[in-house]
């Protein structure tokens, strides 16, 4: 499942977010004010954010020194999950990847600044003529020359314009989510036309590549431990499946509460967006781990 390389894990001594990881981005602007037949805020009730607004991400700190065996407990309660399948385990190991491995979900949404990066430039890849950010993606795909073309042509056109092979660990696991996730619109939507998505469907893309690349992160973090403990190949499959199921309906709930405060994407928006979901998202499988 995945990536078919597994890492031996970040080692201790060294920062818990690498130099080349990408700055996290500003936080959004504020959402404009829908405005009356007047031409004066509308300040009609149904028009008001429902519910309380998420608290938004911590400003970036300093980058801790991972310490030795960083990702111990992690794979303790996931090799715990590997044998018996307890959803606590699970939900342990997640937490403590996170929580342990990173030092808390401030830091470990540092590490994602590569996925916060590539979401943005996967909604512009999407967005035909949607803002000035467009521009660079768009001068590696050439929609002209994609019509027509079958799903999985465009699907591979879309992957290398986001996220151009490097032969880094981080840069494959990128690329499988994004053309995962791609994978599931087509899926959820059988007659999506991927080179003219509806913002439901762009939307949809962009919380499904979110929590395969957290997935993909922690299966070469931790996955090879699950491997290891499971009675057989397919039980490990099962086990790993489950914890992306995990990951991908913690995402996307994180991805649902912004909706309901108003926080919709666009392009000039779509990067602190993603930044605010990732961040509740890792909260609260830091949480949901302790």
């Amino acid at each position: 499942m995945g990536t078919s390389t597994s890492s031996k894990g970040s080692p201790g001594r060294v920062p818990m977010v690498p130099p080349w990881v990408p700055p996290l981005p500003p936080p959004p602007p504020p959402e404009p004010e829908e405005e009356t037949e007047e031409g004066k805020p509308d300040e009609k009730p149904e028009s008001k954010p429902e519910g309380p607004k998420p608290a938004p991400p911590p400003k970036p700190g300093p980058i801790p020194i991972a310490p030795d065996r960083r990702f111990a407990t992690a794979r303790g309660a996931a090799g715990r999950f590997a044998e018996s399948g307890r959803a606590l385990d699970m939900k342990r190991s997640v937490g403590r990847y996170i929580g342990s491995g990173y030092g808390g979900a401030p830091t470990a949404t540092q590490r994602f600044g590569g996925t916060i990066e590539n979401a943005g430039a996967l909604y512009s890849a999407l967005s035909p003529g949607e803002g000035a950010a467009i521009d660079a993606v768009s001068r590696r795909l050439n929609r002209d020359l994609l019509v027509g073309r079958s799903a999985t042509e465009i699907m591979d056109a879309v992957v290398e314009a986001v996220r151009p092979g490097d032969s880094t660990l981080d840069g494959e696991a990128s690329r499988w989510a994004i053309k995962g996730s791609l994978s599931e619109v087509l899926q959820r939507f059988p007659d999506a036309n991927l080179l003219e998505l509806t913002d439901e469907q762009r939307l949809f893309a962009i919380e499904r590549y979110v929590a395969l690349d957290v997935f993909q992160r922690y299966e070469l973090d931790i996955g090879k431990t699950i491997q290891d403990r499971a009675q057989s190949s397919a039980t490990a499959l099962s086990r790993l499946k489950d914890i992306k199921e995990y990951i991908r309906e913690t995402v996307a709930a994180a991805f649902r509460k912004l909706r309901k405060t108003a926080q919709r994407l666009s392009s000039e928006r779509v990067s602190s967006i993603v930044h605010s979901a990732l961040f509740q998202a890792l909260q609260t499988f830091e949480n949901e781990g302790a």
